[in-house]
């Protein structure tokens, strides 16, 4: 069986829907997910793109504006409750790894 698309977020798409908490335009993405990450995600051209058109055919995010062929987008309410989701996920898998090997959550 097939998984659900978005069941789950790679990273890569983690940090651009976080990025897109504030509206802005693909270049900025592709400038602040490795700011944020201290250079440790990036994100290619190609692949950023791709997410996008993704994200806006699943409604998690909505283009803003379109200047030529810079377009803007902003994570909508869909979008913001699948980072909710995704860091609750990563937050068990956290909890599960300290009850593991004995350490207190931080």
């Amino acid at each position: 069986m097939a998984r659900a698309k978005f069941q789950t977020l790679t990273e890569q798409m983690f940090y651009t829907l976080l990025c897109l908490k504030d509206e802005c335009y693909g270049m900025d993405i592709l400038d602040r997910v490795p700011a944020m990450t201290n250079q440790r995600v990036n994100v290619g051209s190609g692949t950023l793109y791709t997410l996008l058109e993704q994200f806006l055919d699943a409604e998690m995010i909505r283009e803003t504006k379109v200047e030529g062929r810079r377009r803007s987008y902003i994570l909508t309410d869909k979008g913001r409750e699948m980072l909710e989701k995704e860091c609750a996920r990563l937050t068990a898998q956290l909890a599960d790894y300290h009850m593991i090997f004995g350490k207190e959550e931080t």
